[in-house]
């Protein structure tokens, strides 16, 4: 009896602390002006990040093997914040100070990805 309310709890806790993550979608776009004229793109599709944001702290499902900078931008399109996530690294915490919704843009290369979060 004790393990299967063990397992109940253990069931609860554990749909809770997923659910308190927020998925951030993004949509994927191509900074065209990194590659000289003649050298396209490959015609396979870029995979989007699994992007979660729990209060402050954003996390992704997966590392990256380059540098991603991050940047926030409010509603009339200002830098409000810039950050950047190492090689490796899954988690990036922002200020506290910041709240509101924001544009989300990380970029990867020539690549970038674009979402809206609420802080």
């Amino acid at each position: 009896m004790r393990r299967i309310l063990l397992m109940i709890v253990c069931a609860f806790m554990l749909s809770t602390n997923l659910w308190a993550k927020q998925l951030v979608p993004l949509s994927v776009n191509i900074d065209d002006d990194e590659k000289p004229l003649g050298h396209g793109h490959g015609r396979s599709a870029i995979e989007v990040p699994l992007v979660y944001i729990e209060d402050y702290t954003l996390s992704f499902s997966s590392t990256f093997e380059d540098e991603v900078l991050i940047t926030l931008l409010d509603e009339d399109e200002n830098v409000v914040y810039t950050g950047w996530l190492a090689p490796g690294q899954t988690t990036l915490t922002f200020p506290s100070t910041l709240s509101g919704e924001y544009t989300i843009r990380l970029t990867v290369g020539s690549v970038y990805y674009i979402g809206v979060i609420d802080l």
